[in-house]
C-alpha cells in the first residue's frame, strides 16, 4: 500500500543524497523519511474520512451501538478485532485513534483498537507461520486481540476521559456545538473543503510531535544493536519477560521489522514466550508513539495507558 512512498524513501536517501544502504545512518534516514510521510499522509486521509463519516453518518447510533449497556463487553473485542485487520504500527494507529475520539467512540473502547492494532495483522501473521509454525501464531494472535480487550475495559472502566489533552477536549466541543447547530445537511461537494480544511489543521497541529517521534524511533532502528538484548533476557533469567519488555518499550518498529529479530533471539536461546513479550513492547509501546500522543493526552493518562 505504501510502496510508493519506501521507493521515494529509497530514492532520495540512496540515490540522490548518496548514503549506503545498508549502513546505520542510511537505514535510519530512510526509516524517518518512510514513516514520517507515511503517518503525515495516513494522518490526513483518516482525519478527512473520520470528517465525512461525523458530517453524514449517525454518531449518536455509532455511540450507542458501542455503548457499555448494549453489547456487555462485546465492542472491546469488536474495537479489538478490528483493530487486528489494520495493517498499522503504533505511531501509524493514532490518527485512527484520533478519529474515535473525535467522533464519540468510548475511550476504552478506541484503547482496546490502540492495543491490538499495531500487534496483530495479516503481515505479522504471514511471517509468524513461517518462522514459528501455527500453534505459536494462533496463541500470539489470541494474545494480541486479549490484550486489546482487557486493556480497553481496564482502562474504559477508569474514567479517563479528563485526562485527555485540551485540544482534544477543544476538538469534540467544536463538534458538539457544530452538530447542535447544523439545521440542514450541506451537500457533500459543498462540505469537502470544509472538511479538508479541518484535516489539515489537524496535520499541522501535530506535524512537529511526528518528526519528533519517528526520529527518536529512527536513531533507535538503525543504532541500537540486536545483540544488545541477548545478554539480559536469557532463558537463566527469572526476570527476563518483565525486563524484556522494559527494553523493548524505548524501541520502535513494526510487527515485521521486529519479527527477524524475533526469530533470532530464539535461535539463540531465548524462550519464544520471552521473545514474543519482548516484540509486543516493542510494537505496541514505543517512545515515538508517547510523543505523538502527548498531543492527544495528558503525560498522566500517557503513563496509565502504558502501565496497563
Amino acid at each position: 500500500m505504501f510502496d510508493w512512498i519506501q521507493q521515494f524513501a529509497d530514492w532520495l536517501i540512496y540515490d540522490t543524497i548518496g548514503i549506503a544502504a545498508h549502513s546505520k545512518l542510511g537505514e535510519a534516514l530512510n526509516f524517518f523519511v518512510y514513516d514520517s510521510l507515511k503517518i503525515l499522509f495516513l494522518l490526513f486521509l483518516i482525519t478527512f474520512l473520520m470528517g465525512i463519516v461525523n458530517a453524514y453518518f449517525p454518531i449518536e447510533r455509532i455511540r450507542n451501538f458501542l455503548s457499555r449497556n448494549q453489547l456487555y463487553g462485546g465492542e472491546y473485542l469488536l474495537a479489538s478485532s478490528f483493530g487486528a485487520l489494520t495493517p498499522f504500527c503504533s505511531c501509524s494507529s493514532v490518527p485512527l485513534f484520533i478519529g474515535f475520539v473525535k467522533g464519540g467512540i468510548p475511550l476504552g473502547v478506541t484503547f482496546a483498537f490502540l492495543i491490538t492494532s499495531p500487534l496483530v495483522n495479516e503481515v505479522a501473521i504471514a511471517m509468524f507461520i513461517g518462522m514459528f509454525g501455527w500453534k505459536s501464531t494462533v496463541v500470539y494472535v489470541i494474545s494480541g486481540i486479549l490484550l486489546g480487550v482487557v486493556g480497553g475495559m481496564i482502562l474504559g472502566r477508569m474514567r479517563l476521559e479528563p485526562l485527555l489533552s485540551e485540544w482534544v477536549q477543544n476538538l469534540l466541543k467544536q463538534a458538539q456545538r457544530e452538530e447542535e447547530l447544523e439545521e440542514e445537511k450541506k451537500s457533500l461537494w459543498d462540505r469537502l473543503p470544509e472538511v479538508a480544511r479541518e484535516a489539515f489543521g489537524i496535520v499541522k497541529s501535530v506535524f512537529w510531535y511526528v518528526i519528533i517521534g519517528i526520529g527518536i524511533g529512527a536513531l533507535m532502528h538503525g543504532f541500537v544493536p540486536t545483540g544488545f538484548f541477548e545478554r539480559y533476557i536469557s532463558r537463566e533469567n527469572p526476570l527476563a519477560v518483565p525486563l524484556a519488555v522494559l527494553m523493548g518499550v524505548p524501541l520502535y518498529s513494526n510487527a515485521a521489522g521486529v519479527l527477524p529479530i524475533v526469530q533470532v533471539l530464539v535461535q539463540k536461546g531465548i524462550p519464544i514466550g520471552t521473545a514474543i513479550a519482548f516484540m509486543m513492547a516493542v510494537v505496541g509501546l514505543s517512545l515515538p508513539e508517547a510523543t505523538l500522543l502527548k498531543k492527544v493526552m495528558s503525560t498522566r493518562l500517557i503513563a496509565i495507558f502504558f502501565v496497563v
